[in-house]
């Protein structure tokens, strides 16, 4: 079974522009992420995925693989889409460009997924214990079965706790994919699903489409760097 990753990076981010260029003590954090990827040794090829000439060139003077994208695409998954569809593998997994922190075990973890034939996408989630990440918006929220198949996404605190006194889990999920090389062709293809647009979550259009995602659980807390805040709470945990 051949393995691959990708990170899609474009260098205009709509909350913090420029945000993958930005250092992390000597190092971008698009340089980490692929570090961190490439380290993990689960792949057999890893490859940022940009239309930026200046994440090429960040990439490609530290030794990295880059593909370009020559597209405008609505997300990271249509990104890796479109370069991915000649290339030969099995499996693809999808790093977030803002994720200098991704560690070996939880993606090693989605890959096993795949060992069951029924599973067409993995990803991740964690637990959440603040009350504030329940209850916020830009957090996401999933639900699964008792296999560990999501049942829903939301921006919602979902489940909801009608009994006060009952024991319940809240999941935040993790923006990282792992697709079947056909799936992922296919659920590129679709067109945007009610849920989706409502809720404005792509992994909605799975789901519409009758396609549940194999859920890991992880107690990784990592810093996906979505805001310059973000980005001083990374530099605090590498203690610069």
């Amino acid at each position: 079974m051949k393995v691959i990753a990708m990170i899609p990076a474009r260098y205009e981010a709509s909350r913090f522009p420029g945000k993958l260029m930005q250092l992390l003590g000597n190092k971008t954090i698009i340089q980490r992420t692929y570090e961190a990827t490439v380290q993990t040794n689960l792949f057999d090829e890893v490859f940022v995925v940009t239309d930026s000439d200046l994440i090429e060139e960040e990439i490609k003077k530290n030794g990295g693989q880059v593909l370009r994208s020559t597209q405008a695409h609505e997300s990271g998954t249509d990104r890796i889409a479109e370069v991915a569809r000649d290339r030969p593998f099995d499996i693809i997994v999808n790093v977030q460009g803002d994720s200098p922190f991704i560690k070996k075990e939880p993606l090693q973890q989605v890959i096993a997924q795949f060992n069951d034939p029924t599973v067409q996408v993995g990803s991740l989630m964690r637990p959440i214990t603040q009350l504030d990440d329940i209850q916020n918006p830009n957090v996401v929220k999933v639900v699964v079965d008792l296999n560990f198949n999501s049942i829903f996404f939301s921006r919602s605190a979902i489940p909801f706790r009608r009994d006060p006194d009952a024991q319940l889990s809240y999941y935040e999920h993790i923006g990282v994919y792992a697709f079947r090389k056909e799936m992922l062709l296919n659920f590129t293809a679709w067109p945007a699903t009610p849920l989706e647009k409502i809720e404005k979550l792509e992994n909605l259009r799975l789901l519409e489409h009758g396609i549940p995602v194999r859920m890991v659980l992880t107690s990784e807390k990592g810093v996906e760097i979505d805001t310059p805040e973000d980005l001083e709470r990374a530099r605090i945990l590498l203690g610069l």
